[in-house]
Order: structure tokens, then C-alpha cells, then sequence
């Protein structure tokens, strides 16, 4: 523990070198953790197992428009138990007003930056429950036939929107009459009017997509691939279908990570074998001295690479640390409490000291295995 330190600006740079690419497997790791098992929990909110599309939508969430009959065609399918359409229309971040006048000026600041804008959806306000929305904790639901909106907690944060304030839809002012929070990102980030007056507004007599529920014993994939069978103009996508695509994307994103994270520690383990390298030529004398009063070439090997390990792992400490730091800091500069979380998982951490561990045990070989062939005659040397 105490001879990796005797060179302690050595040390401490070798230790900074490693402590950074443990810092980016561990930030990346939480992030995409706390992403997946928000998409997850979205999926599972959501009381719809599956989603109907029209055949000419380019993907998940583009979506073509799809005549609005198809909804009580497709209720009358076996095993299907409720039907919600959902029409989608996107408005610019300059479509949000507020009584507040500083709300006024964030959202007039967004929208003049171009940044983002939000989709409206139109459901009819007894089928939310399919889209995962149950919890109001402030106002109520939109009626029917209304002008009314219903907004998640993440975009009334995001928008400084409160019960009272205006969005503009097409040109109509809709009154945000309540906010709802399920405690996840996706979910929270939505915005509900009555279906009726969103297409009378938009003059669409056509939909975005149709959502079903399924009964409890029901072969969901069964009722989707029966459905795009009998209806060739129509796409299906089942909830464990999206979860797949969310799994796929995520597991991209930890290749991504994963390649960035071992670049960074390639260049730290250079710097170890550096540090073990003077470490052991520095140390020849007392190398030679020790074996010449019986220490073992193994003894000696196992000396330099635990030194090498102690530095890795007391790197994997301070990355760990540094990562966590790094993600908490962010997330309260740049989201609220409610929009995301990180995902703390014991692999994320176990990762991230196997891989230091590793690079000790790797970067301190060499020099270990010189340091063992050393003639106890080198001492003589220095005497």
C-alpha cells in the first residue's frame, strides 16, 4: 500500500489517468441505466399492448394518417378489449404562453433559440388510462369537446407552465386545466386535448395511431400479426416488440460507451506501465537485496503487480466517485427531479473495477516480470 506512493506526482498522474475512463463508464453506465429503466417503465405504464399504425408510417412516432373508422373495426377483433385513437400534431415551443410573465419570457427565450417544440395528442379523456396516464396532482381532466389540455409534470417544469396558462394549437388557445405525474421521463413529457376538437381544429378527419388493449389471456403477437394480415394498409407494434427496439438502441449506446471508456483506459494503462516501469528501475537495489535473502521470483512478481492493482483500484474508487458526482451535478442543473433518474445497478460498478483490476493486473506484468528476473548481484552495484 505504501510503495506505490514513494513517487507521489507519478502516482497520482497514473491514478488521474485510469480514475478518467472509469469517470465515463460509470456516468454513461448510470445515464443509460436510468434511460432504460425509464423506457421500460413507460412500457409498462402504458395500458395498451398494442399500437396500430397506418402500413405508410416511416417509424415510431412519424406517423401517416390512418382513417379514424378503422377504430371500431379493429374493437370488434378477438381477444381485443378497448380502442383509443390518438391524433398527434406538433407545435413550435413559441405555441406556449403563460400569465407569469417570467414563464412568458423563458418560453418566448426557447422558442427564439429554435430549440425543440412539443406534440400535442388528441384522446378522447376516458381512454388516458391507455396512453399511461392516471395520476393528476393538479386540476382535472380535460372535457370532451373542449379546449381544455392536460400537460405532464416534466413539460410543465420544462415550459413554466401552472394551471391557467395558454398553449396555441392551430391557431386556438387551449387552458392547461391540469398536470399529471407518473414519475418517469417519457410519460411526463406529454401533452392531452379532447380528440374532437383537435381534429376540428386541424381539419383531419384521420388519426395518428390506434391503441388496444388487450384482454388478460390474449396472445398479443397473435392479435398483431392476425390484424396485419386481414388489414394489409396497417402496421402493428406490440409492447414487447418496443421494448426490444428500445433494448437494441440501448445496447448501442452501451457499445458506444463501452468503446469510448476503454480508449480512455488504454491511454491510463500506458501511464501504469510507465509508473511500474521507473518503479522497478528505481528499486533495483532493494529488488536485488530482497532477493538475495530468499524472496522468490513469485514473491517478487506479486509484489510489483499488487502495487500496480492497488493503483487501479484506488483509480476505480475516484472514477466511481467523480462519475457519480458528474451525473447528480448535471441532473440538477438540467432536469428537475421528476424527469429522470439515475439507474444504479451493481453491474455498472462491477464493470468499472474489473476493468481497472484488470489493467492492473495487465499494465504491471511486464515490469513485474522483470523486477523477478533481477540477480541478487545487482545490489553489489550500488554498493
Amino acid at each position: 500500500m505504501r510503495n506505490p506512493f514513494r513517487n507521489k506526482t507519478r502516482s497520482i498522474l497514473s491514478i488521474t489517468g485510469i480514475a478518467v475512463g472509469i469517470t465515463i463508464i460509470v456516468a454513461l453506465g448510470l445515464i443509460t441505466t436510468g434511460l432504460e429503466d425509464s423506457m421500460t417503465e413507460t412500457l409498462n405504464d402504458n395500458a395498451a399492448e398494442i399500437t396500430v399504425s397506418s402500413a405508410d408510417s416511416e417509424s415510431m412516432g412519424t406517423y401517416a394518417e390512418l382513417n379514424s373508422s378503422y377504430e371500431q373495426t379493429l374493437a370488434n377483433v378477438s381477444g381485443v378489449e378497448e380502442t383509443a385513437s390518438v391524433l398527434s400534431v406538433y407545435v413550435s415551443s413559441d405555441a406556449f404562453g403563460s400569465s407569469d410573465s417570467s414563464s412568458q419570457a423563458s418560453s418566448s427565450a426557447m422558442a427564439s433559440s429554435g430549440f425543440g417544440g412539443e406534440t400535442v395528442s388528441g384522446v378522447d379523456p376516458s381512454k388516458l388510462n391507455l396512453v399511461g396516464v392516471t395520476n393528476i396532482v393538479e386540476g382535472s381532466v380535460y372535457a370532451d369537446n373542449s379546449t381544455d389540455a392536460l400537460i405532464g409534470r416534466s413539460i410543465a417544469d420544462e415550459m413554466n407552465l401552472t394551471i391557467g396558462d395558454t398553449i396555441t394549437v392551430e391557431d386556438t388557445e387551449f387552458t392547461v386545466t391540469g398536470i399529471y405525474e407518473t414519475g418517469n421521463m417519457m410519460t411526463d413529457s406529454s401533452i392531452y386535448v379532447s380528440l374532437n376538437t383537435l381534429q376540428n381544429i386541424s381539419d383531419a378527419d384521420y388519426v395518428s395511431y390506434i391503441l388496444l388493449k388487450t384482454s388478460a389471456d390474449a396472445n398479443d403477437t397473435q392479435i398483431s400479426e392476425n390484424i396485419k394480415a386481414t388489414y394489409t394498409d396497417l402496421s402493428t407494434t406490440t409492447s414487447e416488440e418496443s421494448a426490444q427496439m428500445m433494448s437494441d438502441v440501448m445496447g448501442m449506446i452501451d457499445t458506444v460507451t463501452l468503446a469510448i471508456s476503454l480508449l480512455a483506459i488504454l491511454v491510463g494503462g500506458i501511464g501504469i506501465v510507465n509508473t511500474m516501469v521507473m518503479t522497478v528501475y528505481e528499486r533495483t537495489k532493494e529488488i536485488g537485496v530482497l532477493k538475495a535473502v530468499g524472496w522468490s521470483n513469485r514473491r517478487v512478481l506479486l509484489m510489483i503487480v499488487g502495487e500496480s492493482v492497488v493503483l487501479t483500484v484506488i483509480s476505480g474508487i475516484v472514477g466511481s466517485i467523480a462519475g457519480i458526482l458528474i451525473d447528480e451535478i448535471g441532473i440538477n442543473l438540467l432536469a428537475s427531479s421528476s424527469e429522470f433518474s439515475l439507474g444504479f445497478t451493481a453491474d455498472t460498478f462491477i464493470m468499472a473495477f474489473g476493468i481497472a483490476i484488470i489493467v492492473g493486473i495487465l499494465g504491471g506484468l511486464y515490469p513485474a516480470y522483470t523486477a523477478s528476473k533481477l540477480a541478487p548481484t545487482e545490489a553489489l552495484r550500488y554498493e
